[in-house]
């Protein structure tokens, strides 16, 4: 059975990338003092976030004495996975041809990455065989 992931607000991502780019479990004030290098969030909205990303079974809460630990119960790659197929099928109708043909006619893709990705494709169909 695939998995499905509810999409996540950027505010809610920013924290889930905190956890999968760090070393869980993570305390509230572990989080904060990452995710304020990029802005600046409220202690009381950070707890806001995890609560909510908690309710979407996306982390984990256990107590540690006064502190509470946050670890993700989604992995990054999930994710990406899940996201990455939604954007193919409902941008692009599940061509990936046209999101590739999109990025390169946007300059968002250089000659030297598509020489890459042909490369990559290459190295795809040799393990395949």
């Amino acid at each position: 059975m695939k998995k499905t992931y509810q999409r996540l607000p950027e505010s809610e991502l920013d924290i889930m990338l905190v956890l999968w780019n760090n070393t869980p479990p993570m305390t509230r004030p572990e989080i904060e003092k990452v995710i304020t290098m990029k802005k600046k969030l409220a202690s009381t909205t950070i707890l806001s976030l995890l609560t909510r990303l908690e309710n979407k079974n996306f982390v984990e809460v256990t107590k540690q004495g006064k502190m509470n630990l946050y670890t993700p119960l989604v992995s990054q790659s999930d994710y990406q996975a899940h996201e990455s197929q939604s954007v193919l099928e409902k941008l692009y109708g599940n061509s990936l041809k046209k999101f590739v043909t999109s990025l390169y006619h946007g300059k968002k893709i250089s000659s030297e990455e598509v020489q890459d990705l042909s490369e990559f494709l290459k190295n795809l169909e040799d393990r395949e065989k």
